[in-house]
């Protein structure tokens, strides 16, 4: 089962989801994880504390919240990313960092009271068993109804997750004909590789939606044809890449760093010095090298970035990053749960550790990010937050302290978030209106052979006229107070219905196709 698709188009608002999900990954320590306990032999007086809860308060008090609502606040004193995993969310939380799922390979989204199937991956086992964009989900294993209700996206993917070789039973709507599908789970390969082709010619483009198991290979796996087309440059797109593992990182940059280098260090209190070299002879040590990166590039993006940056090998373009500059360690539990506690920084090769300030708490430390991108949007570069100077090799001034600060500023999307940005966006409405346009229009958008070909005839498609027919009435009036933005919600829509068709890749190479940006951005 793959995730809700609530919104693929880059707003401030999933920037903030981006936050919550890809920035609390943290950089791990790849085959590290190790065992621990918070319990203590000797009664402290917080322990009597809660015992004295437990046996005489007031009120029944439910299992273990009153110790999650404790563990969090008492982590949240130390650090913005130490935090505890319930037992009930371990496996969810691990497969952030996975190459795989186990599932039956579908996004859903829901409109009013049915769940859609919003894209069918290719040869997974939804693929197989005939399940097609557009098809309503009515019922799973007969009797649990899944449209006719309304449900949350994570009880949805509940009743269609399970162990690999299980099988679901599915009543579906497909057209105007009622059948039962029975769908086999198995893994899912998901690419932390959203997209890699030649943007431009001898410019190749390879975007890293995130730094998990195995994003080397797909990394190496996307720029060898790329080499093979004799590329000269090189842009990695790590805009909204939460992090994720720092092995991954490091051997990407050990792919694109000559020599023999330090490329990252680790060090804490209690965690001795670690170093992380350059190793072998890379793949792309010599051509031109640039880095897209944003306010959510986090953790291991900005490992990646400052070790290119540090020895003066790549132009880094776009806004200051997020500023994570610690390491989590997951330890895990008696109860079955987690801590995932920061045990040390990491630092560039110059040695800056770029973690943003967080002495004022966890709540202003995620305001002054939503802040931050709301300011972006009106045009402010946030120049005041550069800390400590360092200089590379060749001269060039980077900074600690704050994220890597680019060495282009290039604005981000002039939308600021207001009353009716936000409503439509949790109306989910841009993407329920391509999937019921996907839907009636699918014959023609399968004869394109590519994205240009789509581009070239779909340019002049009036989907924002189309798409304020669609609306609601309530969504209208939303929309008429947009109506200065409607050039680029009209790109969004453009991208999103290229995503039906050819996935992520098709998505952002429509996308940076339509970005004015983008030929500002290109070595």
């Amino acid at each position: 089962m793959q995730e809700n698709n609530k919104s693929n188009w880059f707003t401030p608002i999933s920037y903030a989801l981006v936050l919550i999900i890809g920035v609390g990954l943290g950089v791990f320590f790849k085959g590290n994880f190790s065992l621990g306990s918070m319990q203590s032999s000797d009664a402290s007086p917080m322990q009597e504390i809660i015992d004295l809860v437990k046996s005489k308060y007031v009120e029944e008090i439910p299992n273990d919240s009153a110790n999650i609502k404790l563990a969090d606040y008492y982590l949240s004193q130390l650090d913005p990313h130490s935090v505890y995993i319930p037992p009930a969310d371990l496996v969810d939380v691990n497969e952030q960092l996975m190459s795989n799922f186990k599932g039956i390979g579908i996004e859903f989204q829901q409109n009013r009271d049915s769940v859609f199937v919003a894209y069918v991956m290719k040869d997974g086992p939804a693929f197989k068993a005939g399940l097609k964009v557009g098809d309503i989900l009515l019922k799973a294993d007969d009797s649990i109804q899944l449209s006719g209700k309304k449900w949350d996206g994570d009880a949805i993917r509940a009743k269609l997750k399970g162990p690999s070789n299980s099988q679901v039973k599915l009543q579906v709507l497909s057209g105007t004909a009622q059948k039962t599908i029975t769908i086999h789970r198995d893994n899912v390969p998901v690419s932390p590789v959203d997209a890699a082709y030649e943007i431009k010619p001898g410019v190749g483009y390879i975007r890293i939606n995130k730094f998990a198991d195995r994003t080397y290979e797909a990394f190496m796996q996307a720029l060898e044809p790329l080499i093979a087309d004799s590329i000269k440059s090189l842009v990695i797109d790590l805009r909204g890449n939460g992090g994720g593992l720092l092995s991954e990182a490091v051997a990407i940059a050990d792919e694109l760093i000559p020599g023999n280098k330090l490329l990252v260090y680790t060090q804490g209190a209690h965690s001795p010095r670690v170093e992380y070299n350059s190793k072998r002879e890379g793949l792309f040590e010599q051509g031109n090298l640039t880095v897209w990166m944003d306010e959510s590039s986090a953790s291991a993006s900005e490992v990646l970035a400052g070790a290119l940056q540090d020895w003066d090998r790549a132009t880094i373009v776009g806004r200051r990053s997020f500023g994570k500059g610690l390491v989590q360690q997951q330890f895990r539990l008696s109860n079955g749960g987690a801590l995932r506690l920061t045990t040390a920084k990491y630092y560039t090769p110059l040695g800056r550790n770029i973690q943003r300030s967080y002495e004022k708490g966890k709540m202003e430390y995620e305001h002054a990010y939503v802040n931050r991108i709301q300011e972006d949007a009106m045009g402010k570069q946030d120049s005041a937050v550069k800390g400590k100077a360092f200089k590379t090799p060749k001269g060039h001034v980077v900074y600690g302290g704050g994220g890597i600060y680019p060495d282009k500023w290039i604005v981000g999307s002039s939308i600021i978030v207001d009353s009716a940005y936000r409503t439509i966006w949790e109306d989910n409405l841009l993407n329920d209106f391509i999937l019921h346009w996907y839907v009636q229009q699918q014959n023609t958008m399968k004869g394109f052979k590519n994205t240009a070909e789509y581009l070239n005839a779909y340019k002049q498609v009036d989907l924002w006229k189309a798409l304020v027919t669609y609306a609601n009435p309530t969504q209208k009036n939303n929309l008429r107070s947009l109506e200065k933005n409607k050039a680029y919600i009209q790109n969004q829509l453009l991208a999103l219905l290229a995503r039906m068709q050819w996935y992520k890749q098709g998505y952002y190479e429509v996308q940076n196709a339509l970005d004015a940006k983008t030929e500002l951005m290109l070595p």
